[in-house]
């Protein structure tokens, strides 16, 4: 049997944080989103060289800084990459986040495509998108209530 290019239990997209105090984030994901612990590999210095974690049917990677491999975390307020998570109840998920720590960054509401949703930035500073959709909406009204509340906002 041949070797996949894609091992089993994993997929073509997968992110991959870096995050300065993993073992700390870890306990976080799974307090905050319910994460199940899949693996860990511990360096000889105590460092978690990677983890892979489970979020919903989802797995995320994740390990403490390496700057000799230009693997570093976020360094400023703002961050290029968001992890969008669908989850069954985002508002209750968004409050979990918040109690274990995470800042608000977008409060909770009703976005015009369809979802319910928020924006927190994790206590190492990774941002999520924690939404449920509650609305199914045709691209054509999606593009229609944008225009109106861009024509609203002028």
């Amino acid at each position: 049997m041949a070797v996949q290019p894609i091992p089993p239990g994993y997929r073509s997209v997968t992110p991959y944080l870096c995050v300065g105090g993993a073992a700390r984030a870890i306990a976080f994901y799974v307090q905050a989103f319910g994460a199940k612990e899949r693996m860990r590999l511990v360096t000889p210095a105590g460092t978690v060289g990677h983890a892979e974690i489970e979020i919903g049917d989802s797995l995320v990677m994740l390990g403490d800084p390496w700057p000799e491999g230009g693997f570093v975390p976020p360094q400023e307020e703002t961050a290029g990459v968001m992890v969008h998570l669908y989850v069954e109840d985002a508002d209750a998920v968004f409050a979990a986040a918040v109690a274990a720590g995470a800042s608000v960054v977008q409060p909770m509401e009703t976005r015009f495509y369809g979802d319910r949703g928020g924006t927190i930035r994790d206590p190492f500073g990774q941002r999520w998108h924690v939404s449920s959709h509650v609305e199914d909406v045709s691209e054509e009204e999606v593009r229609r209530r944008l225009a109106a509340m861009s024509a609203a906002d002028a």
